[in-house]
């Protein structure tokens, strides 16, 4: 039945505009206004629906992740850029970085959040 659908994701935020600000300015994505919200256009595939929710509650999970070369570099980065990493007491390192490759418990990730407080990640595969 879905096999030929093209299907997106979406997900809420209490503040359009700086949602808005975060996707485009600091993290670097085509952000499109539509009536709905906002479209981010993420390379490989569908738009990502942002859509204004007044009772936004954020997910405990996270909902987005962007692959990356280095995730050093892109910590770093996005730490210049503003954004703080998250840190869990026993999986991340100083800088908010679980290494997983290392260690063969999967990616090396590092997580941080939006405006709304939605989870996001960075994340380096093998």
């Amino acid at each position: 039945m879905f096999k030929d659908t093209k299907a997106f994701s979406g997900f809420s935020v209490d503040d359009l505009a700086a949602a808005k600000a975060f996707y485009a300015d600091t993290l670097g994505l085509e952000v499109e206004e539509v009536p709905a919200g906002l479209t981010l256009k993420i390379a490989g595939g569908n738009g990502t629906l942002i859509y204004p929710k007044d009772n936004h509650v954020p997910g405990t999970f996270t909902i987005l992740n962007f692959p990356v070369d280095d995730i050093d570099q892109a910590v770093d980065e996005l730490t210049r850029r503003g954004v703080v990493f998250e840190q869990y007491e026993t999986l991340t390192d100083e800088r908010g970085i679980a290494r997983g490759i290392s260690t063969g418990q999967g990616p090396d990730i590092a997580w941080f959040k939006d405006p709304a407080g939605n989870i996001l990640s960075v994340l380096q595969t093998p």
